[in-house]
């Protein structure tokens, strides 16, 4: 017997269900309604399926002989059941020394670059003078729009070891020129400062569009209180933003083993190669002028893997401790 309990329910859900308009609309009216929504959504995911899915049928290249004049349906399984460039490319020197220099270039890059913007963008904030600010932002943003090759131009004219501006200016005071292009450390510390450079300002903007959404209720209680400038930086802005940093930063664990091709290529040398060889380049290398393209292929899909691992744990850590998380 049905518990009259539960009928009561039902009838009060059926006449609440019955009031809602929204519950009464079918499928083809609700399409018919709000087809714009989705027609704006279709350029977009024909765009993901065409040039991020559909590519993905490629990825058993890394577990099978490449042949030029055969379908990737039909080419042949690959030694050690398809493991064989895997294998491969954990046994070459090149590809470790390509590993290494990627995980230091990129952990170098989140552990002085990340904090960068956050830090330009708490203290753009805190000028109360717009047109100025608006300046600073003008020209931050700038480097953002040019190219690597465009920059590392500029930075050979800038850091050249006889030639450079900045040598030639060390040398005319008496100093002994520093070979920012030439020594390894230096020019580990050239490629970070140079990355800074070029995104700090165009990251910041995020940053500042989340500090532009505190309620300002909370300065004006803060300032009443006596907190000062840095006080309410400290205890108002910095825990405000905080989602908003934890999920860059997660994105950004993501890429931990990816990074561009374009940086270190244009700003290599023949001189630092043992330290700018990365990834990206050795791929390039290897699979585009070496022909190997089961070999890059197995790499890139070794990244792949790496990189979603990275971006799990970080999401994962993020969530137990509190914060929101992208998912």
């Amino acid at each position: 017997m049905a518990n009259p309990k539960t009928k009561t329910l039902n009838k009060k859900s059926k006449r609440l269900s019955d009031k809602n308009p929204a519950s009464k609309l079918s499928t083809k009216i609700y399409l018919k309604r709000y087809w714009q929504l989705y027609a704006m959504l279709l350029l977009p995911m024909i765009y993901l399926f065409v040039f991020k899915y559909a590519p993905m049928v490629y990825i058993q290249i890394a577990f099978k002989k490449f042949m030029l004049n055969m379908s990737v349906w039909d080419m042949p399984l690959a030694k050690n059941n398809g493991m064989e460039f895997f294998i491969k490319a954990f046994k070459s020197k090149d590809f470790l020394l390509a590993l290494r220099n990627t995980l230091r270039l990129n952990l170098l890059d989140l552990i002085v670059g990340f904090p960068a913007p956050i830090i330009f963008a708490l203290l753009l904030n805190e000028i109360n003078l717009a047109k100025f600010k608006k300046v600073v932002q003008t020209i931050t943003y700038m480097p953002h729009f040019l190219s690597w090759v465009i920059i590392a131009s500029l930075t050979l004219q800038l850091f050249a070891p006889t030639d450079g501006l900045v040598n030639m200016a060390i040398s005319k005071i008496g100093g002994e020129p520093i070979p920012f292009l030439n020594d390894e450390t230096h020019w580990i510390a050239t490629y970070v400062g140079v990355g800074i450079w070029q995104s700090f300002g165009w990251n910041s903007i995020v940053y500042l569009a989340a500090i532009a959404g505190i309620n300002q209720e909370l300065y004006e209680a803060a300032a009443i209180d006596g907190a000062g400038r840095f006080r309410r930086m400290w205890s108002i802005t910095l825990p405000c933003i905080r989602p908003t940093i934890v999920v860059l930063l997660i994105m950004n664990l993501g890429y931990i083993l990816g990074g561009g091709f374009d940086r270190p290529f244009a700003m290599s040398n023949n001189l630092v190669l043992h330290v700018s060889e990365v990834i990206a380049t050795y791929v390039y290398k290897a699979g585009i002028k070496g022909l190997q393209f089961s070999l890059t292929t197995a790499i890139g899909l070794f990244q792949s893997v790496v990189g979603v691992f990275f971006l799990l744990l970080a999401n994962w850590i993020s969530r137990k401790l509190g914060e929101r998380g992208i998912w």
